[in-house]
């Protein structure tokens, strides 16, 4: 059957007809193990009744309306990001890429209102926000195919506070920073907890705002709620969205009360963004989030699956192995680019990212026994690849 798809993914021959918790099945009935959760969005699994519930409850109610009316639930959501983060106002969109949009649209606002009429963002090399023209700007500024690129981005190393010195020496126009607290795409690259304050110290002491991108490492995967609050800083302005709805799209872009109120109608919008289906899905995931404590479990178990990958995943094909929570990076000495595959075979499901790093997100309901499963499964496959390069 001809398939009248775009080209622009890679996928794997298989095709997933149902889940629970942790686990997939295929069209054949095969299980798979889940340690990827859509790339960060199931964070509560696959049917989580609580989410299942509130979608269903929506439906038969109420799904749209536009932004052109009050949307209740929206305002409840709001009121929750904003408790649990620490930041005052919240505007909703679809996805992770348009929230950074929105956030990159306040800070050209803001650096216009203080008289600067060329602004600049310092983003990070091997960060990643989005796909959309701006997010991709911020993400490869040099990168040549789809030139000319939004002009008003300047790349430094990522978690070297003396780069970002230079370039606030460098450019009288610098008006922001953007980073990850936690590069997913870029590897599993983890921000210490002290150059997050030191870059919080420079943007104070230097009139810059801080954009923490939270898309993938937010919503209690890392064991905090926001990434951010294990250095004890706030940002300026922060993202959210993958696991938010847990499947059903919502991001949302959350700023400090001065730089929200520079958004006036007519300036920013989403035809989507806050729906009343994404809010009651969001709403369900935090209070299951906060009721069952899996900002505290995935603390716990993403220690134990550390823990227990680095004293039994032992192969000379692993040169380092990094997490935070249940992000967690396996990186690679040399390029394995069918270590997916191979561990497919076993039926555990993996990613590699930034070309040598298997990438583990498992929803936040992960169990030790799981975890000592996706061990074994893994172990089996480096195995594998292994004998096979022997042969």
């Amino acid at each position: 059957m001809a398939i009248m798809l775009m080209p622009n993914y890679n996928r794997l021959e298989i095709v997933f007809s149902e889940g629970n918790g942790c686990r997939l099945s295929d069209q054949h009935g095969r299980h798979y193990l889940d340690m990827i959760s859509g790339i960060a969005v199931c964070g509560l699994g696959h049917a989580h009744p609580a989410v299942a519930a509130a979608i269903h409850y929506q439906a038969d109610r109420l799904l749209h309306t536009s932004n052109l009316y009050r949307i209740e639930l929206q305002e409840k959501l709001a009121a929750k990001l904003v408790s649990i983060s620490g930041m005052d106002a919240v505007f909703f969109c679809n996805s992770g890429s348009e929230a950074n949009e929105a956030a990159i649209k306040l800070v050209r606002l803001h650096a216009h209102e203080q008289g600067n009429e060329k602004p600049l963002i310092a983003s990070m090399q091997q960060g990643f926000h989005g796909r959309t023209m701006a997010t991709w700007s911020a993400t490869k500024p040099d990168d040549k195919h789809y030139a000319p690129l939004l002009a008003g981005f300047r790349q430094i190393p990522y978690a070297d506070i003396d780069s970002l010195k230079a370039l606030i020496k460098s450019e009288d126009n610098l008006a922001a920073v953007i980073l990850e607290p936690v590069q997913g795409e870029g590897g599993i690259r983890i921000a210490p907890d002290d150059y997050l304050s030191a870059v919080r110290e420079l943007c104070d002491q230097y009139n810059l705002l801080l954009i923490l991108d939270e898309v993938q490492s937010g919503v209690g995967r890392t064991g905090r709620w926001y990434c951010y609050q294990h250095s004890g800083i706030e940002p300026d302005i922060m993202t959210t969205a993958k696991a938010l709805g847990n499947g059903v799209p919502i991001g949302a872009c959350l700023a400090k009360k001065e730089i929200a109120q520079l958004f006036q109608p007519g300036l920013h919008g989403s035809t989507f963004g806050g729906n009343p289906l994404a809010c009651r899905a969001a709403i369900a995931v935090l209070e299951t989030i906060e009721k069952d404590k899996l900002c505290q479990q995935a603390a716990k178990i993403g220690d134990y699956l550390l823990t227990n990958l680095k004293k039994k995943l032992s192969s000379e094909n692993i040169r380092e192995i990094r997490g935070r929570g249940l992000m967690v990076g396996i990186e690679l000495a040399k390029l394995y680019p069918n270590i997916v595959s191979t561990a497919l075979k076993y039926g555990l499901l993996i990613n590699l990212t930034a070309q040598s790093v298997v990438r583990l997100l498992p929803p936040l309901i992960l169990t030790e026994n799981e975890a000592d499963e996706a061990i074994e499964k893994l172990s089996a496959a480096f195995a594998d690849i292994e004998k096979n390069e022997q042969a």
